[in-house]
């Protein structure tokens, strides 16, 4: 399973709501930029609307980093913070303490902060800020239970439609995000004899390769199956919606969530079964570096929070066993 980042690959469908990554339009008023700092924001805000990421993703990264422009526009040497990287990662730095400390942000909000601003020097190709995430509180992400599994696949098995069941198992077998799975086109999906895989392009537009479960596999042959005996379309999407569009992420949130009420399953989301997905790889014994690769994930802490549980004294012991060699 590599990851990489994307070069080559169909643009997914750019974002229409131009006034949602700019700032200057509906909702509450945004923050305004002295130039150059303006320039930058929409420099910024034009690559985000050909970004492989969610619309709402894109409406956060935009916001996010237009509070962090305005901040920096503030202090000394600010310009340095947007081309050198010691410049940068001490503006991150100092940023980080001022959501912490001033603004009393949570941390998981100065996260996704964070994320944002690590994707936007990202994208001026000059790389992720060096600066520390805050730790989450550890209580573990809301997951189904072994037998609300199974009510879900069955529910999953009497859906009458191929797309539908294919969506469903795709963050069940695969841990996407309901994002990637709207993402995907028909060449992200290679089915071969020996081997059959899943590509994913996740945050950051990085790829991961995942093999494909044999319950996904077959979902996936019907589906494709079944869009091949469609009209034709131009779309690469996988996914496809009455137009011979994309699906959207709120249609696929809605196919989702109507499976699970089938199965009389509430508050069940792509997120729950992507956090099902993880939850049982690392409590089957799986290695952490291994889910963290199948999860896309880039700190190996994130994946650690499906352990639900600390190291004890005893666990360090049995760890320290393992060198014991017969002589």
């Amino acid at each position: 399973m590599a990851s990489q980042n994307r070069n080559s690959h169909d643009p997914r469908s750019a974002l229409e709501d131009t006034a949602g990554l700019t700032g200057r339009g509906r909702g509450r008023q945004a923050v305004e930029l002295p130039e150059p700092y303006n320039a930058v924001m929409d420099d910024y805000a034009a690559v985000l609307r050909s970004a492989q990421l969610s619309d709402q993703t894109r409406r956060t990264y935009a916001s996010k980093v237009r509070q962090y422009l305005a901040w920096i526009a503030g202090a000394d040497g600010a310009a340095k913070a947007l081309e050198a990287t010691d410049a940068r990662d001490r503006a991150v730095r100092d940023y980080q303490t001022h959501l912490q400390t001033v603004l009393k942000r949570k941390p998981a909000t100065i996260n996704n902060a964070l994320a944002a601003i690590n994707d936007f020097y990202v994208r001026r190709g000059i790389g992720p800020a060096s600066a520390e995430r805050p730790d989450l509180s550890p209580s573990a992400p809301k997951t189904l239970s072994k037998r609300a599994a199974l009510r879900f696949l069955r529910s999953v098995e009497t859906c009458p439609s191929a797309r539908d069941r294919a969506i469903a198992l795709v963050p069940f077998y695969a841990g996407a995000r309901i994002a990637e799975i709207t993402a995907l086109n028909v060449q992200d999906v290679r089915l071969t004899a020996r081997k059959s895989t899943l590509r994913i392009y996740g945050r950051a537009e990085t790829l991961r390769e995942i093999p494909i479960h044999p319950q996904l596999r077959r979902a996936l042959t019907d589906w494709l199956d079944e869009r091949a005996d469609r009209p034709a379309t131009e779309s690469p999407a996988l996914f496809l919606n009455q137009r011979g569009t994309r699906l959207s992420v709120s249609a696929a949130h809605n196919i989702i969530t109507t499976i699970a009420h089938t199965g009389r399953l509430h508050n069940t989301t792509a997120h729950v079964l992507r956090h099902t997905f993880a939850t049982r790889l690392v409590r089957g014994g799986t290695d952490l570096m291994i889910v963290a690769e199948l999860l896309g994930h880039t700190r190996l802490e994130t994946t650690r929070m499906y352990t639900n549980r600390l190291p004890c004294p005893t666990h360090f012991i049995k760890a320290l066993e393992l060198l014991d060699v017969d002589q």
